[in-house]
């Protein structure tokens, strides 16, 4: 199995993907769950809970409030919890880049030209339908792919599915997130404050020097982070931003190499008796020797390693289900005999997602090929890339973040555009997993489940 590396410790490039495939189907529970309840006679209720007020005062100052405003339920999930959600990717693209599949041109090449189709052509085929209209806004939406849904649909296909095409279609969706932070950081901020912004510069000033003084104390970065995350929230910059700048200041190599810790290791061992008595009890200096082993641990993982191997169960089955739930709920009729019907955004958007991030991811990859540009991994075929390219119009988290940002003012566009990604990415889904039915081999013709029976 594929592994890699951060300072000196190994662990597999597919473990970090576990808490997100098993997000990914909460996910599509959760949608499910909320088209429900949005179209029950719970319906105005559930709109209506989105809308509460919420508070952290200190004195009188509320720490969530956007200009002076305090943040609704779904400003919180979408400008808070989100950043949380950002900062995660931050971390994961940056470790991606340090020691992943992103970490030389060779290895990164054919993830990033695929990706690169996977954006532009979505993005052609959506100004197609709405240029001229008020949806032309939303360019952005059809370019994202989620990767917690698109692998928890890979993971029905258990080890069948080679590695290779798993780290293919983590690669490039890594990338994905790159080009939907950029499109996000540079055409959805508004009513710039320079002196908001010069704060920010000047909090971001502090962790560049913390990393730079190899200070490895996550709470620094966490603290400081927040603050430059209250920068940006007032700045204009959406505040999501500031979780990805965080994350790329989090340290990535460890306080100790593996041969520092080891060493010690060895010397704490000596202080324990061999024994198999199971009801020895540890003299105080023996306890205090355990608490130094316990440290050393932590300092022989880095900052960047913790944090995301922490963040993974909180991003994975509490944020992103409760972004679901508050921002899949599309209620199909708004009242007065009227109804969402299939407009031209929703048609837009899911023919981008369904039409677009196929054409582009395959064809840029088969170019990528034919040009020698770079190879297919062993274990991936033209015919089961087909559905790895169909499972990247499964855009959903991101697709849906760059909704509300387009037409958070627009009810009938938003609905529209959830409408849209909603289509989108289960038609993708079913697509995709249709044609990676038929296209993959058995378990016992897999040479990945082989290898990995034999050993």
């Amino acid at each position: 199995m594929k592994t890699l590396k951060i300072g000196k410790i190994n662990f597999s490039f597919l473990e970090a993907s576990k808490h997100r495939i098993n997000g990914g189907i909460l996910l599509m529970g959760i949608v499910l769950l909320a088209l429900i309840v949005a179209n029950s006679p719970f319906s105005q209720a559930y709109t209506e809970f989105w809308t509460q007020k919420v508070y952290l005062q200190v004195g009188e100052f509320n720490v969530f409030n956007h200009h002076g405003h305090p943040m609704t339920l779904m400003t919180f999930i979408n400008d808070v919890l989100m950043t949380v959600f950002f900062f995660s990717v931050g971390l994961e693209i940056k470790r991606e880049v340090m020691v992943g599949e992103l970490c030389s041109l060779r290895k990164a090449l054919l993830p990033i030209i695929a990706a690169c189709g996977g954006m532009i052509v979505p993005v052609i085929i959506y100004y197609y339908f709405t240029a001229g209209t008020p949806a032309e806004s939303g360019l952005a939406i059809p370019m994202a792919t989620d990767i917690a849904f698109s692998l928890g649909v890979l993971s029905l296909f258990g080890k069948r599915v080679p590695i290779s095409l798993k780290i293919f279609l983590t690669a490039f969706a890594v990338v994905d997130d790159i080009g939907g932070i950029l499109v996000i950081a540079l055409f959805y901020s508004t009513h710039l404050d320079v002196h908001c912004l010069l704060y920010a510069l000047g909090v971001l000033f502090i962790l560049l020097a913390g990393n730079r003084m190899n200070i490895y104390n996550r709470w620094f970065y966490i603290s400081v982070g927040l603050v430059l995350w209250y920068c940006f929230l007032q700045s204009g910059v959406h505040a999501t931003i500031a979780g990805v700048i965080v994350a790329f200041t989090v340290p990535a190599a460890p306080h100790y190499e593996t041969g520092k810790y080891i060493h010690k290791i060895k010397e704490c061992i000596d202080y324990f008796p061999v024994t198999s008595d199971k009801g020895l009890i540890l003299n105080k200096e023996q306890t205090n020797v355990l608490k130094r082993i316990e440290t050393a641990s932590d300092h022989v993982i880095s900052p960047l390693q913790s944090l995301e191997d922490e963040l993974h169960e909180v991003v994975n089955y509490i944020i992103l289900p409760l972004f679901a739930f508050a921002n899949a709920g599309v209620v199909l009729n708004l009242g007065e005999g009227q109804s969402i019907d299939f407009s031209t955004l929703t048609i837009a958007i899911a023919a981008g997602l369904v039409v677009g991030k196929f054409v582009g991811i395959y064809l840029f990859t088969w170019l990528a090929i034919k040009l020698r540009l770079s190879t297919l991994s062993e274990g991936m075929t033209w015919t089961n890339l087909t559905g790895i390219s169909l499972l990247g119009g499964i855009g959903f988290t991101v697709s849906l973040f760059i909704a509300n940002l387009s037409f958070g003012t627009d009810l009938a566009l938003l609905e529209q555009a959830k409408l849209g990604v909603l289509l989108g990415t289960l038609v993708a889904g079913v697509l995709g997993y249709i044609v990676l039915q038929l296209t993959l081999p058995k378990i016992s013709e897999n040479p990945d489940y082989a290898d990995e029976k034999q050993a």
